[in-house]
Protein backbone atom coordinates (compact mmCIF):
# COMPACT_ATOMS: atom_id res chain seq x y z
CA UNK A 1 0.00 0.00 0.00
CA UNK A 2 1.69 3.19 -1.13
CA UNK A 3 1.55 6.14 1.25
CA UNK A 4 2.67 9.55 0.01
CA UNK A 5 3.37 12.24 2.59
CA UNK A 6 4.25 15.77 1.72
CA UNK A 7 3.64 19.45 1.30
CA UNK A 8 2.47 21.30 -1.80
CA UNK A 9 5.12 23.20 -3.75
CA UNK A 10 5.30 26.88 -2.80
CA UNK A 11 3.35 26.26 0.43
CA UNK A 12 5.63 26.53 3.45
CA UNK A 13 5.20 24.05 6.28
CA UNK A 14 6.22 26.14 9.28
CA UNK A 15 6.30 23.06 11.55
CA UNK A 16 7.87 20.51 9.24
CA UNK A 17 9.19 18.44 12.15
CA UNK A 18 5.66 17.78 13.41
CA UNK A 19 3.32 17.21 10.45
CA UNK A 20 2.79 17.14 6.69
CA UNK A 21 0.13 19.13 4.85
CA UNK A 22 -1.14 15.98 3.16
CA UNK A 23 -0.98 12.21 3.31
CA UNK A 24 -2.26 10.16 0.41
CA UNK A 25 -3.06 6.49 1.07
CA UNK A 26 -3.74 4.30 -1.95
CA UNK A 27 -5.66 1.08 -1.34
CA UNK A 28 -4.99 0.49 2.35
CA UNK A 29 -5.48 -3.04 3.64
CA UNK A 30 -6.86 -1.68 6.88
CA UNK A 31 -7.67 1.64 8.51
CA UNK A 32 -7.31 1.88 12.28
CA UNK A 33 -9.19 4.55 14.22
CA UNK A 34 -7.86 5.17 17.73
CA UNK A 35 -10.13 6.92 20.20
CA UNK A 36 -8.86 10.05 21.88
CA UNK A 37 -6.21 9.05 24.39
CA UNK A 38 -5.67 10.82 27.68
CA UNK A 39 -2.71 10.73 30.03
CA UNK A 40 -3.60 7.59 31.97
CA UNK A 41 -1.42 4.67 33.00
CA UNK A 42 -2.39 1.01 32.61
CA UNK A 43 -4.49 1.23 35.78
CA UNK A 44 -6.38 4.30 34.56
CA UNK A 45 -4.62 6.73 36.89
CA UNK A 46 -3.65 10.19 35.67
CA UNK A 47 0.00 10.60 34.65
CA UNK A 48 1.96 13.86 34.57
CA UNK A 49 -0.28 16.03 36.71
CA UNK A 50 0.28 19.65 35.69
CA UNK A 51 2.82 18.80 32.95
CA UNK A 52 1.75 19.23 29.33
CA UNK A 53 4.99 17.56 28.18
CA UNK A 54 4.53 14.42 30.26
CA UNK A 55 0.80 14.19 29.56
CA UNK A 56 1.46 14.39 25.82
CA UNK A 57 4.11 11.68 26.09
CA UNK A 58 1.67 9.42 27.93
CA UNK A 59 -1.06 10.04 25.34
CA UNK A 60 1.35 8.94 22.61
CA UNK A 61 2.42 5.87 24.61
CA UNK A 62 -1.25 4.92 24.93
CA UNK A 63 -1.81 5.47 21.22
CA UNK A 64 1.16 3.24 20.48
CA UNK A 65 -0.25 0.46 22.68
CA UNK A 66 -3.61 0.63 20.89
CA UNK A 67 -1.95 0.59 17.48
CA UNK A 68 0.25 -2.38 18.37
CA UNK A 69 -2.81 -4.28 19.61
CA UNK A 70 -4.45 -3.58 16.24
CA UNK A 71 -1.37 -4.63 14.24
CA UNK A 72 0.04 -1.19 13.45
CA UNK A 73 2.70 1.19 14.74
CA UNK A 74 3.22 4.92 15.18
CA UNK A 75 4.75 5.26 11.70
CA UNK A 76 1.41 4.08 10.23
CA UNK A 77 -0.43 7.15 11.57
CA UNK A 78 -1.77 9.36 8.78
CA UNK A 79 -4.03 11.73 10.77
CA UNK A 80 -3.84 13.29 14.23
CA UNK A 81 -6.18 15.56 16.12
CA UNK A 82 -4.85 17.15 19.31
CA UNK A 83 -7.17 18.77 21.83
CA UNK A 84 -5.50 20.91 24.48
CA UNK A 85 -6.79 23.06 27.30
CA UNK A 86 -3.90 25.52 26.92
CA UNK A 87 -2.55 26.38 23.47
CA UNK A 88 0.17 28.45 25.18
CA UNK A 89 1.79 25.07 25.99
CA UNK A 90 2.02 24.32 22.26
CA UNK A 91 5.82 24.01 22.37
CA UNK A 92 5.60 21.28 25.02
CA UNK A 93 3.18 19.29 22.86
CA UNK A 94 5.48 19.68 19.86
CA UNK A 95 8.53 18.63 21.92
CA UNK A 96 6.81 15.41 23.01
CA UNK A 97 5.63 14.64 19.48
CA UNK A 98 9.13 15.15 18.10
CA UNK A 99 10.40 12.49 20.52
CA UNK A 100 8.09 9.88 18.98
CA UNK A 101 7.64 11.03 15.37
CA UNK A 102 10.90 11.37 13.43
CA UNK A 103 9.80 10.26 9.93
CA UNK A 104 6.51 9.43 8.24
CA UNK A 105 4.84 12.48 9.75
CA UNK A 106 1.03 12.49 9.76
CA UNK A 107 -1.30 15.36 9.04
CA UNK A 108 -2.30 17.24 12.16
CA UNK A 109 -4.91 19.53 13.61
CA UNK A 110 -4.64 21.10 17.06
CA UNK A 111 -7.57 22.72 18.83
CA UNK A 112 -7.81 24.54 22.15
CA UNK A 113 -10.82 23.60 24.22
CA UNK A 114 -12.13 24.65 27.64
CA UNK A 115 -12.07 21.26 29.38
CA UNK A 116 -11.44 17.59 28.82
CA UNK A 117 -13.46 14.77 30.32
CA UNK A 118 -11.53 14.67 33.59
CA UNK A 119 -10.18 17.50 35.77
CA UNK A 120 -6.42 17.92 35.44
CA UNK A 121 -6.21 16.47 31.95
CA UNK A 122 -4.45 18.93 29.65
CA UNK A 123 -4.29 17.12 26.30
CA UNK A 124 -6.11 14.41 24.35
CA UNK A 125 -4.94 12.94 21.04
CA UNK A 126 -6.84 10.81 18.54
CA UNK A 127 -5.36 9.25 15.41
CA UNK A 128 -6.11 7.35 12.25
CA UNK A 129 -3.56 4.84 10.92
CA UNK A 130 -3.39 3.02 7.60
CA UNK A 131 -1.75 -0.35 7.01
Amino acid sequence: MPIQRGNPPNMKNVRGTVYNHFVRVDQPKSMIFVSGQLSRDDEGKQVGVGSMLEQTRQCIRNIEKSLLAAGAQLSDIVWTTVYTTDIREFKQIVAAREEFFKDNLPTSTMVEINHLSEPGMLVEIQVIAAI
